[in-house]
């Protein structure tokens, strides 16, 4: 397996399926952990104020309300969602708002606690795939090292053997969806297991809520694969999202790469054509079964362990309502009463207009950058 080494002429963007695959990189925190600790995700910096006219200030609810009306999809210029955009959506769909509109920065403390995950996550795939470093300078070439990824894992599963970090892309209520699947491996019974790690801070399982965020998470990725494999995922419909060049040639390092491989292509459209094929061809399972594991990062001590159910009906009709949002059908919506403790560990409670609104959003108050201490 082959990771991308992006230099600097390539953005962020370009790499292509960079989910975030771990509780701890989402812009949420459990209770558990913001009792113990006072740091938080992202803190507002001083010119965070989404400009209006004049250089003034709007609120949520004018976003939709001004001369320019866009889409949460064109405002932030994104091409595609993450798996993990939705489900922080299920956590507190504001928050998601908020983390697009008013970008922050990590507090050092908390950033310690990212890289402690992903070093897990990393230790994990070590132990299946080796790791080589690309040279690319153009997101064609990006996406092209996470093709040649899938197209070295298929075999791997069409064997009944063990991959993890399984890239998985489709288009979803009209937007694409892109994400990475942990692990997939077959148990005793030959049934397709999908594995998800969750690491943890603290050695206590998380809470329901946070629960129900992951189950989602792991119903996502179940619900992409099970298309990718079906035939239900087309070159035509990545390429319009992404705005890829498939004639462009592919880099020469991207190139040696595919040819150690054993893959004759040229351009970005040969690999995909070969990748849509082999998923197509190769009679891999749908997904039977979800797992999540929880893990303490100090120890690697096993909290337990989640068995997810499928529900598609429901999984749709979530995705439904959420993309509403991201198409500009809508506007964002914050928690329910129920749900308000929540409010305690987010870092827009202060500007938050919806608990200011008492649970609608509010057209005259307008967002103010949180002080920082």
């Amino acid at each position: 397996m082959a990771e991308t080494g992006e230099e600097e002429t390539v953005s962020a963007e370009a790499s292509g399926f960079s989910d975030l695959s771990d509780s701890e990189f989402l812009e949420l925190v459990d209770l558990e952990d913001a009792q113990e600790s006072s740091a938080s995700i992202s803190k507002p910096g001083p010119s965070t104020e989404p400009p209006g006219k004049d250089d003034k200030p709007i609120s949520l609810q004018n976003w939709k309300r001004g001369l320019d009306v866009s889409s949460p999809m064109e405002r932030f210029h994104l091409k595609y969602l993450y798996v993990t955009d939705l489900s922080t959506q299920n956590w507190c769909e504001l928050q998601t708002a908020y983390g697009k509109e008013l970008p922050g920065f990590l507090a050092s403390e908390r950033a310690a606690v990212l890289d402690t995950g992903a070093s897990i996550h990393l230790a994990r795939e070590l132990e299946l795939h080796d790791l080589f470093t690309i040279p690319i300078t153009t997101k064609e070439d990006a996406w092209a090292i996470k093709f040649l990824n899938v197209l070295s894992m298929i075999p791997t599963l069409q064997s009944e053997g063990r991959i993890r970090e399984f890239p998985v892309f489709g288009e979803v209520e009209g937007v694409l969806l892109v994400g990475v699947i942990d692990e997939l491996h077959y148990t005793a019974k030959g049934e397709l297991e999908l594995a998800e790690l969750k690491t943890r801070r603290h050695p206590i399982l998380p809470l329901e809520a946070q629960k129900k965020k992951d189950c989602f998470q792991v119903s996502l990725y179940k619900y992409i694969f099970d298309a990718m494999v079906q035939g239900k995922v087309t070159p035509g419909s990545l390429i319009h999202h992404t705005k890829l060049c498939p004639e462009k040639p592919l880099g020469p390092s991207v190139l040696r790469h595919a040819q150690q491989g054993g893959f004759s292509v040229k351009s970005l459209g040969d690999l995909m054509e070969l990748v849509f094929l082999s998923l197509t061809l190769s009679d891999l399972p749908v997904i039977d079964i979800l797992k999540i594991e929880y893990i303490h990062q100090e120890t690697a001590t096993v909290l337990g362990t989640e068995i997810v159910a499928f529900e598609e009906m429901e999984v749709r009709g979530k995705v439904q309502h959420y993309m509403a949002y991201w198409m500009g059908h809508r506007e964002p919506q914050g928690v329910d009463v129920e749900e308000a403790w929540k409010c305690r560990t987010c870092n827009y409670a202060d500007i938050c207009e919806w608990r200011k609104g008492g649970g609608v959003l509010s057209s005259t108050l307008k967002p103010q950058a949180k002080k920082t201490k």
